[in-house]
């Protein structure tokens, strides 16, 4: 950490920071306060009407929502990633290992931000520059993971549907997505931490940002762009799947295009959530980046859009995750144990005595119904027996007639018998 303070260390401008002035109200006491924020603060304009020496005795209404938010992202993230680590170990299909890693991301997301705000407020010029770079790139690293993530899966179905590979090569596929997954990591901590490596703008204050005001114009402008090629790259290959798929249903049957038409609505709701959640912050950051500071007074309050941001990690659970049949029956049955363990249920809750009985009259209907249809094909066999016999007496007696009249020319013609008067004269 000393490599990290010394990069953010105000000493490395001592003609930006000489005298260790430090801007004041009638209400600010700055004796306990980091006098590089508060001098980017009050540059940028963030500084005006905040009261920055009392702390807050009591949580705003706002401030318990997000609390609460954060919190439900955190839990509902750990519940899948529960989930589909026990899904990883019962089937080796590596799309779940691509939902796993999101999942982690938008964990680390809930975490980061839940951080992020209770080292707000009051706390933020208490803090070191070095820990408020610190602070701010948690929240990057994790958004920009779970972006990565994103890309991920859109290659992971990309790469299933348009070019399946061979059960021999199984091992190999997994060994790629492991390491993918690991620079997936790799890049968004590298991208999360370059304000913190020196990417920052503490000795330029005409540079900095107006939202982050120790972060560089120019290292937002970077990440834009960064964000923008993975958005276009994620819409380009559920494109290129949706046209293959849609191709294919075209000589198929109708549930080809029934699978084709439901592949469009989950791409639309991917992009449209992904758009809706970024697509605001995306926005800010753009204007923050062309306009001067104390400018564009809208930009001070971005708390709204960054709470659109990070409820996409709240949202993708959803999407990746509970979509599958099968992560719905692993979450039920995850949930039907904690509820167990915990005593908030007993067994008896899951089986009762409606339930038993409903099911004891579909299993008698189900019964009577066999029976039915036993009786029916044993009356079936009987007819069908019977009519079979006569049309074989029939047939049997008709052949018999027939070689009765066909052998009639070979019997022996019998000579007509002599009288009486014959018989005499041969006896004389």
């Amino acid at each position: 950490m000393s490599l990290f303070t010394f990069l953010t260390y105000s000493s490395s401008c001592p003609h930006l920071y000489h005298g260790n002035t430090t801007p004041s109200n009638d209400n600010t006491t700055t004796s306990d306060f980091n006098h590089v924020i508060l001098r980017h603060y009050n540059h940028t304009g963030r500084l005006q009407n905040r009261t920055i020496s009392t702390p807050q005795s009591h949580l705003s209404v706002p401030m318990v929502i997000i609390l609460c938010f954060s919190i439900f992202i955190i839990l509902e993230n750990l519940l899948v990633l529960v989930a589909v680590i026990s899904r990883i170990c019962h089937s080796r299909r590596w799309v779940y290992v691509c939902i796993a890693n999101i999942t982690l991301s938008d964990l680390l997301t809930g975490a980061a931000y839940l951080v992020n705000i209770c080292m707000s407020g009051s706390q933020t010029f208490r803090l070191s520059s070095a820990l408020w770079l610190f602070r701010e790139g948690m929240l990057f690293v994790a958004l920009a993971a779970s972006i990565f993530s994103l890309l991920l899966i859109a290659v992971e179905r990309y790469t299933t549907m348009m070019k399946p590979l061979p059960q021999k090569s199984a091992s190999k596929t997994y060994c790629r997505i492991y390491g993918l997954v690991a620079l997936c990591w790799v890049l968004a901590l590298v991208i999360g931490f370059l304000p913190l490596l020196g990417w920052n703008c503490v000795c330029s204050l005409d540079a900095c940002s107006t939202l982050l005001p120790l972060y560089s114009k120019t290292y937002i402008f970077f990440s834009l762009i960064i964000f923008f090629l993975i958005l276009l790259a994620i819409g380009v290959l559920y494109g290129a799947i949706y046209c293959h798929v849609h191709r294919s249903a075209r000589l198929g049957p109708q549930r080809s295009r029934n699978r084709s038409l439901g592949l469009l609505k989950t791409v639309i709701t991917i992009v449209a959530v992904f758009l809706l959640c970024w697509g605001p912050l995306f926005l800010l950051l753009l204007v923050d980046f062309f306009c001067a500071s104390r400018q564009c007074a809208f930009r001070f309050s971005a708390d709204l859009c960054i709470s659109l941001a990070v409820l996409n990690s709240g949202l993708n659970p959803i999407i990746y995750a509970l979509g599958s049949t099968d992560m719905r029956k692993d979450i039920a049955k995850l949930l039907c144990c904690c509820c167990l363990k915990v005593g908030i249920c007993r067994p008896d809750t899951f089986t009762s005595k409606e339930t038993s009985s409903t099911s004891e009259s579909r299993r008698d209907s189900l019964r009577n119904s066999f029976k039915q249809n036993q009786k029916s094909e044993r009356g079936l066999a009987a007819i069908d027996a019977q009519q079979a016999s006569q049309s074989t007496q029939k047939i049997s007696a008709e052949l018999h007639h027939q070689l009765l009249v066909s052998f009639e020319w070979l019997k022996p013609q019998s000579a007509p018998l002599p009288n009486n008067k014959a018989c005499a004269l041969i006896h004389i």
